[in-house]
């Protein structure tokens, strides 16, 4: 039996959520259908009913992040956008960065960028093979000009959750910034900005929030000002030469992504609706359950925190003797399993779990997927181990 003829097993929710919540689709083909004006560059009917849809969109996100004023979140194409628009726009020439060995490359290649070009200083935080880091080692790398540290709330590798809040304490108590990276946590662990400190959060709005491709934000402290990454029309201050001040027009210039937006609105609804919690209870055991099955099979390790320990919805792998892009590509033909093999764009969180040399297997679970599909990845890992690992 082909791929094709099998019902799709889709364990590749750390890139992009698959299928997207209920009301999403519906809701990007209503604003394209009915509210396809650009939004703030009109008077008329349709033009206000797209603006509502971005601002509606906003309080949905600051509800579910703890946000009082929407407009301190900006709209972005993705979490790299986001993550180079607070990155760019906050760190100049002399100042210092933290970050840690376990950051995506949307984090690492903006700061090699800022040493090279800028004269900026990067300290990397050593992690363990877990993806853990130590405060003190945090506390000690702060200097007088440390002007930010970036982090991210969980690894795209290895499922390791940080602890924000202590992370934010620290940045508060030395006048630091705090960036967190939410790529794979905004949806599956709960986020309050004042809560944990953070003053810039970049996320994305195709993983855990559930919605389309091409959106995501970022959140910007009302104390925090940032040097805009684009600059352009808003539809405000037209008549100005500089980029308005006004927020969140200082941040979006050029027309956003209107039914993609209104996709993301019905996504935010959907998880404030299942909440936060729950959501990631769900996938806890997911997970639980995927590692307590792969973790019988011969010849297989499996990356990241311990079974019983807090990680999100992600476990990496490797089968001995077998190529990780071989096992995902027999994954997918043979069983009609989607995962990710490689790299994941996190060279620094491979050196830190010892496989940069091979890579890894990476089956990421979500809010639908379901327990006959990880037994059936469990199954399909005996089988390729027994068939293929000699």
């Amino acid at each position: 039996m082909t791929a094709e003829q099998r019902k799709l097993i889709y364990l590749d929710h750390a890139a992009t959520s698959w299928p997207k919540a209920p009301g999403v689709i519906e809701a990007v083909t209503d604003a394209l259908m009915n509210d396809g004006a650009n939004p703030g560059r009109g008077s008329h009917a349709m033009a206000v009913r797209a603006s509502r849809i971005l601002f509606d969109t906003r309080k949905a996100l600051g509800k579910l992040f703890g946000i009082r004023n929407p407009n301190d979140i900006a709209f972005a194409a993705n979490t790299t956008m986001a993550l180079n628009m607070a990155i760019q726009g906050l760190v100049k020439a002399g100042d210092h960065v933290i970050t840690t060995s376990v950051e995506h490359n949307s984090v690492r290649r903006p700061l090699y960028q800022l040493e090279q070009e800028k004269d900026v200083e990067v300290t990397y935080l050593r992690s363990d093979e877990y993806g853990r880091i130590q405060l003190s080692e945090l506390e000690k790398a702060i200097k007088p000009n440390t002007k930010l540290i970036a982090v991210n709330h969980s690894s795209n590798l290895l499922g390791t959750i940080l602890p924000i809040g202590e992370i934010g304490e620290i940045a508060r108590e030395h006048d630091v910034k705090l960036l967190v990276d939410a790529a794979q946590s905004a949806g599956i662990v709960p986020i309050d900005v004042k809560a944990l400190g953070i003053d810039l959060l970049a996320f994305p709005g195709h993983k855990g929030l559930l919605g389309p491709q091409g959106t995501g934000g970022l959140y910007i402290a009302p104390e925090v000002d940032l040097e805009p990454l684009l600059l352009g029309g808003t539809g405000s201050q037209s008549e100005a030469p500089h980029q308005p001040l006004v927020r969140p027009d200082r941040y979006e210039a050029g027309t956003p992504n209107t039914p993609g937006l209104a996709g993301l609105k019905a996504g935010v609804h959907y998880v404030l609706n299942e909440t936060v919690q729950n959501i990631h209870t769900k996938e806890r055991a997911l997970t639980e359950r995927m590692m307590e099955g792969l973790l019988h099979i011969p010849k297989l390790r499996l990356l990241g925190p311990k079974l019983g320990e807090e990680r999100t919805g992600i476990v990496a792998f490797q089968a001995e003797n077998i190529d990780s892009s071989e096992l995902s590509f027999i994954l997918d033909q043979h069983y009609g399993i989607a995962v990710r093999s490689g790299y994941h764009c996190t060279p620094l969180a491979h050196a830190s779990a010892g496989t940069a040399d091979t890579g890894a297997v990476r089956a990421s679970v979500g809010i639908f997927t379901k327990e006959e599909e990880v037994d059936t990845l469990v199954t399909a890992m005996a089988e390729i181990t027994k068939h293929y690992g000699n």
